[in-house]
């Protein structure tokens, strides 16, 4: 896919700019209405979309619809219903010493937005925070990624057909378009990707004092624990592990087994698998492919770290990899160090609770974390561990509640979004105090006769 001239780019956010100046993106009106046609424009390029979702990446229609389109969708809808809501100034309470002045936090938009999205997700990741974006009543400039190189080109498409470009425009291309895009000064970058390039963001970002919005990543733990109900933790973890292929940001990375059960998770995780996808998995409609012969050496290259329990099949020519469990992992392997981002899942073990928390809390805060056991202890793991978000007895499931703010802590991201989330992040929370004229009390004014007063009432 070609690179963005420098001069296109240059144009459209110029063109944002002048757009953005003339004040009616900050109509409540407007924004409803643009979102609404923005839904309208998803349900015409719904079969487009995941057409080119499986051509990319092999997604089945159910799978690009549950975890990409419909996720949108529900975005929008809540943001339709309550825009008007989030969006009204806020009336706060105002201390003694101020009155009778009164204070207001008004929602207003940054300005123009730089959204840039991942492949693995490539229309929900670019879509979502676009939603939030129209919320906010900002423009829009935005990068897919050219891994998906069609799902891309559909994109591109849909939002040329639904917008004018000085309102939300598209720009295509590679690592160029990108140090293009962060060169340039803008009001807010939402970024998706690695914590590797969300520090080349950042860092771009400090230039302008651009504020960022990091979704980035990392390695997820799953914790299992002795008393977990391991019929209904395999099931959840294969099925987290294997959307996508595993090439999820909050997939489970790698599991901690209670010693006394490990074994017997291994044998259900590996029936879970085939349960979903029968025995010959590389036929199944519903599994994935992995995005391109790069990513698929990489994952390869972990096979050798420990001991292929279950899967290890593949095929360079086809992008396949199969759900594979690693046994006898030490935590030194590389498997254990990078981000796995594919259907590769390394089980370890460990006897007390206490281990298992001093092992994730040794290294980067983790995006996701998962724990499989009794309510009553989870309370205790939370309270002892940290990450951007978490599931108790279940995996990926707080990304869909759309009332739970998404994103990461430390090395797995800056900022969150999801619902009002996503409008607050993309808003100016402009604090305003109305004072009158009718009254103008001296205590404030040179030289302070009441200062003693003063000094009681604040």
């Amino acid at each position: 896919m070609d690179d963005t001239t420098q001069t296109t780019i240059d144009n459209m956010l110029e063109a944002q700019r002048e757009f953005f100046a003339s004040h009616q993106t900050k109509d409540i009106k407007f924004r409803l209405e643009q979102l609404k046609k923005f839904k309208s424009a998803i349900h015409k390029y719904e079969r487009k979309i995941a057409d080119a979702l499986w051509t990319d990446l092999h997604k089945s229609f159910e799978e690009a619809y549950l975890t990409e389109i419909s996720i949108v969708y529900q975005e929008i809808d809540n943001h339709i219903k309550n825009l008007k809501k989030w969006a009204k100034p806020k009336r706060v309470p105002t201390p003694i010493h101020l009155l009778p002045s009164k204070g207001r936090i008004i929602f207003e938009p940054l300005g123009v937005a730089l959204i840039v999205a991942p492949w693995n997700y490539p229309f929900q990741l670019l879509m979502n925070p676009l939603v939030g974006s129209i919320s906010a009543g900002n423009c829009a400039i935005l990068k897919p990624s050219p891994y998906t190189a069609n799902t891309a080109r559909v994109m591109e498409e849909m939002i040329k057909e639904t917008f004018s470009p000085n309102y939300i425009g598209v720009v295509q291309g590679g690592r160029n378009t990108n140090e293009l895009l962060f060169s340039k000064q803008f009001d807010i970058i939402f970024f998706t990707g690695s914590p590797v390039l969300g520090r080349v963001v950042m860092k771009a970002a400090a230039e302008h004092l651009t504020p960022v919005v990091l979704e980035l990543g990392g390695k997820s733990p799953c914790i299992v624990d002795k008393d977990a109900n391991l019929a209904i933790a395999a099931k959840r973890i294969a099925w987290g592990k294997t959307i996508n292929a595993g090439q999820t940001c909050i997939a489970p990375d790698y599991v901690l087994a209670h010693k006394s059960i490990k074994e017997e998770l291994i044998r259900k995780i590996a029936e879970s698998i085939e349960e979903m996808f029968g025995k010959d998995i590389k036929s199944s409609k519903f599994y994935p492919r992995i995005v391109n012969h790069q990513a698929h050496d990489r994952l390869v290259s972990y096979l050798k770290d420990g001991t292929v329990k279950f899967g290890g099949e593949h095929d360079k020519s086809d992008r396949f990899i199969s759900p594979t469990i690693l046994d006898d992992v030490l935590p030194e392997h590389s498997v254990m160090h990078d981000e796995i981002f594919g259907p590769i899942l390394p089980i370890l073990s460990f006897n007390e609770t206490e281990d298992a928390l001093k092992f994730i809390n040794s290294r980067e805060k983790p995006l996701a974390f998962y724990y499989f056991g009794k309510s009553k202890n989870a309370k205790e793991i939370l309270y002892k561990s940290t990450s951007g978000g978490a599931c108790i007895n279940d995996t990926l499931m707080h990304i869909t509640n759309h009332h739970l703010p998404f994103g990461g802590v430390g090395n797995s991201g800056l900022g969150k979004y999801h619902g009002k989330t996503s409008f607050l992040a993309l808003s100016n929370q402009r604090s305003t105090v109305l004072t009158p004229t009718w009254i103008d009390l001296p205590l404030k004014y040179v030289p302070f006769k009441y200062f003693k007063l003063i000094r009681r009432i604040i």
